[in-house]
């Protein structure tokens, strides 16, 4: 059977181009067409009218989906994640010079980075300087998500002490270059592209902020789930033995040459090859550093969709006014992901599925997320 994948040139695309290079998905009886996109509203939409069967999704993109906020309410589900973290927080050099002043240090992913930039904002502010402007790849996404996470930490106000702007991965930064954002959150290698550019300075990697991260998950239509249970376990069976496949240190060369080529990345394989590795230049013509468990494709049950992943989300989304705390809400929030349809698809392979749907989830902060009922 064709399916027709749509994907967002990112690191995490990983799993999907491998399934389909690798003939995992062949040997499911599947033939994936894997769409390159620019923006994540495109993937939205074209999951939407049916363009795609299904596609790499921003995790909280299914939700807002399914509960109408944003766009047109449509519902979807989410019954595999594509890994963990793979995420990070840069800001332009002039910025990080200004933060460094005020106590910033590279390599520090503790709070003290977050609370320098407070200090840099205060100052502006006496100043009677314009606010930072920071951007982020979609209004529902993890990265939206945990750039606000971290500035609130510090006693930032996302909403206004600073200005945030949507922009999608590969232009975040050219903008940061040509000075029309201060600072972003994305995916790789895109970090490392400002990075290696010269233009930018990775503040933190997500990763250190909440370990064992959600990000990207395959997203659907709830409707085409129904219609096609079959080919969705196939498509998630070879979707899980890609990641595998991927975790494996000796297989990072070849998936690094692969994401590089124009059709699916296209950026250096030598950055994709370090984030693979967990391995990050902080600073320009730095030495890349060691970032523990920084992109995880399938160890600590990497695939498997967290129900609690969902509540955090929606969550997040009441937390920043994008919705009311309603129970409906919070039901159709969970239900958006299906561990139910991941054991099915996985039952016949030598997996270790987690038995239990939520677990809480510790942030660097010290504060711990416990899923409600």
């Amino acid at each position: 059977m064709k399916l027709v994948i749509g994907f967002i040139p990112l690191l995490d695309c990983a799993s999907l181009v491998v399934a389909a290079e690798r003939g995992f998905a062949a040997q499911e009886g599947l033939d994936l067409r894997l769409v390159r996109e620019t923006s994540w509203a495109n993937i939205r939409d074209r999951v939407i009218v049916g363009h795609f069967d299904a596609a790499h999704m921003l995790a909280p993109m299914t939700i807002a989906s399914t509960l109408g906020i944003g766009h047109v309410k449509s519902p979807f589900i989410a019954p595999i994640s594509l890994g963990l973290g793979g995420n990070a927080i840069t800001v332009s050099l002039s910025l990080w010079e200004q933060m460094a002043q005020q106590g910033a240090s590279a390599g520090d992913f503790t709070l003290a980075p977050a609370a320098a930039l407070k200090r840099v904002i205060v100052a502006r502010e006496r100043a009677g300087i314009e606010p930072l402007t920071f951007g982020m790849v979609y209004p529902f996404s993890c990265h939206n998500y945990e750039l606000r996470y971290w500035l609130a930490a510090a006693g930032i106000d996302p909403d206004r002490d600073v200005r945030l702007a949507v922009i999608p991965p590969p232009f975040l930064a050219d903008a940061l270059r040509v000075g029309q954002i201060d600072g972003f959150c994305v995916g790789e290698p895109w970090n490392s592209v400002a990075v290696d550019a010269g233009v930018g300075a990775i503040v933190t990697p997500t990763s250190a902020l909440w370990p064992r991260s959600p990000e990207k998950v395959l997203g659907c239509r709830a409707e085409w789930a129904q219609r096609y249970p079959e080919p969705l376990e196939k498509l998630l069976r070879a979707i899980y033995r890609a990641a595998v496949w991927i975790e494996d240190p000796d297989n990072h060369g070849e998936i690094a040459k692969l994401l590089a080529e124009p059709g699916y990345v296209g950026c250096s394989a030598e950055l994709l090859h370090g984030a693979l590795k967990g391995r990050l230049a902080l600073l320009p013509g730095a030495h890349p550093v060691p970032l523990e468990e920084f992109f995880v494709p399938a160890r600590h049950s990497a695939t498997f969709p967290w129900v609690s992943h969902a509540q955090w989300m929606y969550a997040q989304m009441v937390r920043w006014r994008q919705i009311e705390l309603l129970p409906e809400y919070a039901a159709a929030a969970r239900g958006t992901y299906r561990p139910d349809i991941y054991r099915a698809a996985l039952a016949q392979l030598d997996v270790d599925i987690p038995r239990a749907d939520t677990k809480p989830e510790l942030f660097f902060d010290g504060r711990t997320f416990t899923p409600p009922p």
